[in-house]
């Protein structure tokens, strides 16, 4: 049985501006196979971020084949690819992209209300499960600006993971958190990468990278390398010994 999620085949992408063609992608090759975690790197203009709207159906290649989950995205019109966008593929944005004056839970229950077939009882229970799993169930009714940067990001992966996605796509999701809130998204992602969930993530930063299983690097809009990360981080682990050494330093304070 095939377990491709993701088959790239000779992508390009050509920007026109005015007189001028930019190649964003040159002849891009890649499958990203079911419960990979994959971060894709590069310098800003490399493609990467390109590359990820493409593989999101957030824009068509210039030319070449993609196929998701074994469908041709390229014979799809837009009724279609909205369809296929909101059930096989889970986004999680660098600025969260929630709505402000709503509150935690609804904003996770949006992208379920494409889904006619759902009651309302329906869809809140599916968004407070959604919610559980990333710890922030506690928080349903609380509005963005009651929450903090890391709490609006599991927010944001809660809505991700709503619709039971077969791939979560996430856009540089650490760019705009501190280091400790950075390494408690990065163990919500490998968690759900260990429940089966397929990850691909762009990042810039070499550190958060280390935290999936494969790096792809992107030069000029070309794949410059693919990468087993050898040692790679485990924020389970590093989580613990950051409590570890808190409780340390309380015990020497109150001494």
């Amino acid at each position: 049985m095939d377990q491709t999620i993701v088959s790239a085949r000779n992508i390009s992408k050509v920007y026109e501006m005015g007189e001028v063609k930019v190649h964003a992608l040159q002849g891009i090759d890649m499958n990203i196979h079911k419960g990979d975690f994959t971060a894709i790197m590069g310098h800003s203009g490399s493609g990467k971020s390109t590359f990820m709207n493409i593989i999101g159906c957030l824009d068509v290649a210039t030319s070449g084949q993609y196929l998701l989950d074994g469908v041709d995205v390229s014979k799809l019109d837009k009724d279609e690819l909205a369809g296929l966008r909101n059930h096989k593929i889970g986004f999680v944005f660098q600025s969260f992209n929630l709505i402000a004056r709503t509150s935690a839970i609804e904003n996770v229950e949006l992208p379920l209300m494409y889904n006619k077939n759902l009651t309302s009882k329906s869809r809140y229970e599916r968004s407070m499960e959604a919610l559980e799993a990333v710890g922030l169930a506690d928080r349903a009714k609380h509005l963005p600006n009651q929450l903090s940067g890391g709490q609006q990001q599991r927010v944001a992966i809660a809505r991700a993971l709503v619709n039971d996605p077969k791939i979560v796509l996430a856009d540089e999701p650490t760019g705009n958190l501190d280091s400790r809130t950075s390494v408690e998204v990065m163990d919500i992602f490998q968690r759900l990468n260990e429940s089966g969930i397929t990850v691909v993530l762009v990042t810039h930063e070499n550190d958060i990278a280390q935290y999936a299983n494969k790096n792809v690097v992107f030069h000029d809009g070309r794949i410059k390398k693919q990468i087993v990360v050898e040692n790679r981080r485990f924020a389970k682990k590093e989580l613990a010994n950051m409590s570890n050494l808190e409780e340390e330093i309380q015990e020497e304070e109150n001494q």
